[in-house]
């Protein structure tokens, strides 16, 4: 008998699973964490490559089918390139990508693309080191596009450059981000500023939306129309550029809510699975998973948790309550 999907109450099936494997990250983004007095979660909670290897399993084995690999920064956790090769090896996996900062992918990129890995997220704000700076607290651009040419070189396909936008900070970064990306064959995908930094420094005047964004785009590149046979499932609104040079997207969380096609599962470093990003309350999977719980179980749990899930995260509402954990904490 076929296992039944993953499906929430509002009837979204579930099959895409995102993994936190640190909490740990080598940058200081404003709106992630703050600069000084970060609290990081003992090695002894964090999750083992064969913990998180048994849940992917049980996962895949109810329908998951997609796989990303998150942090703080995951390339600060060592051996990484193991973790891949296992999770690869999960029957039933089709697609596994990594969301990274890029400071370290120069080193680490031929081990990447040798255990299997193919697609990147790399995450950059601005090309103006100054700017850079600003956002991160680091001076590290000079690595992060020494990344990115270095992934490019060894045949990553897709890299996708992911840009948060926020009002009065970033609007000169729009263009510029675009035209690297028309150069290099890289989609840039534009993030509206969300509610995550854990410093309640967000606020709705702050957040530089799609429609303001596709006007700059539009006037100082030229028209966009959107790519038709869009995935609906898909966090971002893909247009392309009418001279047929590049691709944006777009990832409106905040004015352009998609959380009815939401198809997203989140397992964090320290074992607690979370149904949305936004999530107040979590499930621990990591004592069942400590304990030799059985697949049964640990699909029960699973299931448990989907069942909980809200039709949507309610940003810029009253009834809006920012999660407890700060994005590093969460997973990307």
């Amino acid at each position: 008998m076929a296992t039944p999907p993953l499906v929430d109450s509002f009837g979204r099936v579930h099959d895409n699973l995102r993994i936190s494997v640190t909490d740990r990250c080598n940058i200081r983004c404003f709106y992630c964490m703050p600069e000084e007095g970060v609290e990081y979660m003992d090695r002894a909670d964090i999750l083992s490559f064969e913990e998180i290897e048994r849940f992917v399993r049980v996962a895949a084995s109810l329908g998951v089918t997609k796989i990303r690999i998150t942090g703080g920064e995951p390339l600060v956790r060592r051996d990484l390139p193991v973790l891949i090769e296992k999770l690869l090896s999960v029957p039933g996996i089709r697609d596994l990508a990594l969301t990274t900062n890029a400071v370290l992918l120069q080193d680490q990129a031929k081990a990447l693309y040798g255990a299997g890995l193919r697609r990147l997220n790399v995450h950059l704000d601005t090309l103006d080191r100054a700017r850079f700076f600003e956002i991160t607290r680091r001076d590290e651009l000079q690595r992060v596009l020494a990344g990115i040419d270095e992934s490019l070189r060894l045949g990553f396909d897709p890299v996708k450059i992911n840009a948060v936008a926020v009002k009065d900070l970033t609007e000169a970064d729009i263009v510029p981000l675009a035209r690297f990306g028309r150069e290099r064959g890289v989609e840039i995908r534009y993030i509206e500023f969300m509610p995550l930094d854990g410093q309640s420094l967000w606020g709705r005047s702050r957040v530089l939306t799609q429609d303001a964004m596709i006007a700059m785009l539009t006037r100082e590149i030229g028209p966009l129309e959107a790519i038709p046979g869009r995935d609906p499932s898909a966090p971002a609104s893909e247009y392309r550029f009418l001279d047929g040079a590049g691709t944006v997207g777009f990832i409106a969380s905040v004015s352009k809510p998609f959380c009815m096609n939401c198809n997203r599962i989140r397992l964090t470093s320290d074992g607690k699975l979370r149904y949305c990003l936004f999530a107040i309350e979590e499930t621990d999977v990591k004592e069942l998973l400590r304990r030799g719980g059985s697949d049964d179980e640990i699909g029960a749990v699973i299931r448990s948790n989907l069942r909980e899930k809200w039709a949507g995260h309610q940003i810029g509402t009253p009834q809006f309550v920012a999660p407890p954990r700060p994005m590093h904490a969460i997973g990307g």
